[in-house]
């Protein structure tokens, strides 16, 4: 493997920790109201969240390149505050990343925190319990496997970008070429055995992840089965 290649899965193993941090402190407030809220509101956030699964990912990024570049809403407040254009760089990899990733973080958490029995919650609210106790010490605790399947998914998911992460970070080397764009560098210089070598990674790395996922999620449903009987 080429110093390229490593500085690239370096460079995707960075933006998937920083990605999964700020997915987790987002999602778990927000996966939380969304299990406990009905509505227009609720089911059009719940939309919102979803949109990444069926948007096509050059659409997102394309927007995203026009909203952060410099004549964008955002690139105009980034450059008022001195910070520069968030287009490519690390920092606007965070943010495309956070929103392309939300849906595979969100979702896991709703449905753990919609399985928490509502008696449960309500019984430890009658005691006096104030609702942030209530989601700390019971809510919290019932659903650490889904949290643990969201934040999984959120860094696997983040490894894999590609159309996204191209269209607002390009291929600057050691600054937003990830491992996915570097494959695609291989493909289009015709180095197809070290585009091999990158791919077999993911590949491998995928099938681990999912197994730890299903393998995980199997025995969630394996213990909720036994308490039920």
């Amino acid at each position: 493997m080429s110093s390229a290649d490593a500085s690239a899965l370096l460079l995707s193993v960075k933006l998937a920790c920083v990605t999964t941090m700020v997915l987790m402190a987002i999602g778990i407030p927000l996966a939380w109201w969304l299990a406990r809220s009905r509505g227009f509101v609720a089911s059009m956030a719940n939309v919102l969240v979803a949109l990444p699964l069926v948007l096509p990912p050059s659409v997102l990024g394309f927007y995203l390149l026009l909203a952060m570049g410099p004549n964008g809403p955002i690139g105009a407040v980034t450059q008022s505050m001195s910070i520069g254009s968030l287009a490519f760089s690390f920092e606007g990899l965070v943010v495309a990343s956070v929103l392309y990733s939300l849906p595979f973080v969100v979702q896991p958490l709703q449905a753990a925190f919609a399985s928490v029995p509502q008696r449960m919650l309500d019984a430890t609210a009658t005691l006096g319990t104030k609702p942030m106790e209530v989601f700390l010490r019971v809510a919290l605790p019932m659903s650490r496997r889904g949290l643990l399947v969201a934040a999984i998914l959120g860094f696997a998911h983040t490894i894999g970008e590609f159309g996204v992460v191209l269209m607002i970070g390009g291929s600057i080397p050691d600054e937003t070429r990830v491992v996915s764009v570097q494959i695609y560098d291989h493909v289009e210089a015709l180095d197809y055995a070290s585009a091999h070598q990158l791919s077999l990674t993911l590949v491998v790395f995928s099938i681990l992840v999912l197994t730890l996922v299903y393998w995980i999620w199997d025995g969630s449903h394996s213990r909720s089965s036994e308490a039920a009987q």
